[in-house]
């Protein structure tokens, strides 16, 4: 069970690091998507998108 001082100490952290928060939770909806839902398109894609970004 988590104590009082540690909740607020969280949404403490949260409240100051909301673009972390966003990236960390984005970046895990990602490799989800990638591990368990996409199809051989969407990975082909995803491919493409990911090699022109680096090539950019």
């Amino acid at each position: 069970m988590v104590s009082e001082a540690q909740k607020r100490a969280k949404k403490k952290w949260d409240d100051k690091n909301k673009d972390k928060n966003r990236i960390y939770r984005y970046r895990s909806y990602a490799r989800k998507f990638i591990r368990d839902l996409a199809d051989e398109d969407d990975l082909k894609d995803l491919d493409k998108l990911i090699h022109k970004r680096l090539n950019d």
